[in-house]
C-alpha cells in the first residue's frame, strides 16, 4: 500500500494533492449530485478538470471511507484508492489489484 495523496476535510468536500511518480497535482473532492443508487457520491477534480470519481463506503470494522476511481488519458489504467481518516487526517491509499 502506498498512500498517494493527502486531504482535509473543507466545507464542501475535500482538498488536498494527488501525488505518484507521474502526476502532482492540487485536487478537490466535491460532493455530487446523485441521479441514481449507483451513481458516485463525490466528483473528484483538478483544477476545473474531472478526472475521478468516489463512493461513500463502509469497512467491516465499521469505519467510513471512500472508495476513489481516478483516470484520465495519459494512464494505463485507473487508479483505485481508499480515502481514510487516519489521527484527523485523511490520506488517499493506494495498492496495486491482484487477478485472481
Amino acid at each position: 500500500m502506498a498512500t498517494i495523496g493527502t486531504f482535509t476535510k473543507s466545507e464542501n468536500g475535500f482538498t488536498g494533492a494527488v501525488k505518484t511518480l507521474a502526476l502532482n497535482t492540487k485536487t478537490r473532492i466535491t460532493p455530487a449530485e446523485k441521479t441514481n443508487d449507483k451513481g458516485p457520491d463525490y466528483r473528484i477534480f483538478a483544477g476545473s478538470t474531472e478526472f475521478g470519481a468516489a463512493w461513500k463506503k463502509k469497512s467491516n470494522e465499521g469505519r467510513e471511507y471512500l472508495s476513489v476511481k481516478l483516470d484520465d488519458p495519459s494512464f494505463p489504467a485507473p487508479i483505485y484508492a481508499s480515502l481514510v481518516e487516519v489521527d484527523g487526517e485523511f490520506s488517499l491509499i493506494w495498492s496495486r489489484r491482484h487477478d485472481e
